[in-house]
């Protein structure tokens, strides 16, 4: 499969889950074939912390789909057992990519360093505070803070950043928009990620009158992301568009 071209002029597109249209999500190949594609402003992936506290790179709450075998929780699995777990290639191959194994929170952000590109981090379901907040210094600490952007669908994950990080940009993300919506982003200095099919000229107006930025995910068609380019979208997550 190849990527899709599109006439995005000055809007930034951003890799779902690194280019998963090309690369099994959110492995290292998918980040590196984002990183060395001109077209990628960033890299989003999606992260949870394990039984005993550390950090992995998975969308989904079970690994049954992206690895096979036992349907494990992460959230309820060692960092050590989830790594040794094989991550199936995209046509569900298990035995046709041995270098495909769950990432690191330091692997993904050391290659969006490499390749200069934003890390947009999914904060997935919602973190303790002390947890979250280990999430940020260790990124912090690769020295790569104020090249990521968070988001999140649980608003607490969003509000407690606020209170450590008042400047991190930070995007929350919708499914919907709602009659509070714009007072949320308002009160808590949050950008909005949002699904594209949700996305008006209005929105995008009304998002920028505040001063704030509007992403959009996950569209994956040209004359879609067209679309969205002449609404005025600021940013595109996208599984294989460029």
């Amino acid at each position: 499969m190849n990527t899709i071209k599109l006439d995005s002029k000055h809007v930034q597109m951003i890799a779902h889950r690194g280019l998963s249209g090309l690369e099994r999500e959110n492995t290292c190949a998918a980040f590196v074939a984002a990183g060395n594609r001109e077209k990628y402003f960033g890299i989003e992936t999606d992260i949870h912390s394990t039984s005993d506290g550390k950090f992995i790179i998975i969308h989904d709450d079970t690994t049954g789909r992206v690895c096979g075998g036992d349907n494990m929780t992460v959230e309820e699995t060692t960092f050590e057992t989830l790594r040794k777990l094989q991550v199936s290639n995209l046509d569900d191959d298990q035995r046709s990519r041995g270098d495909l194994i769950l990432p690191t929170l330091e692997e993904y952000i050391s290659i969006g360093k490499k390749y200069e590109k934003v890390c947009v981090l999914e904060l997935k379901n919602e973190f303790p505070k002390e947890i979250l907040y280990k999430i940020i210094e260790r990124i912090e600490e690769l020295g790569y803070l104020e090249h990521t952007i968070f988001i999140s669908f649980a608003l607490n994950n969003l509000i407690w950043l606020r209170e450590r990080y008042p400047k991190q940009p930070a995007q929350y993300l919708l499914s919907k928009w709602g009659e509070d919506s714009m007072e949320i982003l308002k009160k808590y200095d949050l950008d909005l990620d949002i699904k594209y099919t949700e996305v008006t000229k209005e929105l995008c107006d009304a998002i920028h009158a505040e001063g704030k930025i509007i992403n959009c995910w996950t569209c994956n068609t040209a004359e879609e992301g067209a679309a969205l380019v002449e609404m005025g979208v600021d940013q595109i997550t996208t599984n294989i568009l460029e």
